[in-house]
């Protein structure tokens, strides 16, 4: 637990570093399109958001599976009962992801 809080904590404070360093732009984008350097951030952005969509969901899923396989283990007869939850509550988590993706995709197809 004090390993996720120390992380969450060190992943807090580099995005309110990085802020500063991403609004400090100086003057405007050309005209012909947005600055090499923007594109760059904007990709590195888009690759790290559906990176960290990924890792939430498979954690999210994970649970979710093994929730399930556990209480079908403790009572097999409710196995019916248990697994149409299960994939709807897969199905759910699964569409976060794919939330994120599409995000990802029109930031990097808008440059």
């Amino acid at each position: 637990m004090k390993k996720a809080v120390v992380l969450a904590l060190f992943l807090g404070v580099l995005m309110m570093v990085s802020a500063g360093v991403a609004m400090a732009a100086e003057g405007q984008a050309p005209a012909a399109g947005l600055d090499p350097q923007v594109k760059a951030m904007i990709a590195l952005a888009a690759g790290l958001g559906l990176g960290i969509a990924a890792f939430g969901g498979a954690l999210g899923q994970g649970k979710a599976i093994s929730a399930a396989l556990d209480g079908i283990g403790r009572n097999p007869g409710a196995s019916g009962k248990i697994t149409t939850p299960m994939i709807i509550g897969l199905a759910m988590i699964e569409s976060l992801v794919i939330y994120s993706l599409v995000v990802s995709l029109l930031l990097v197809f808008k440059l």
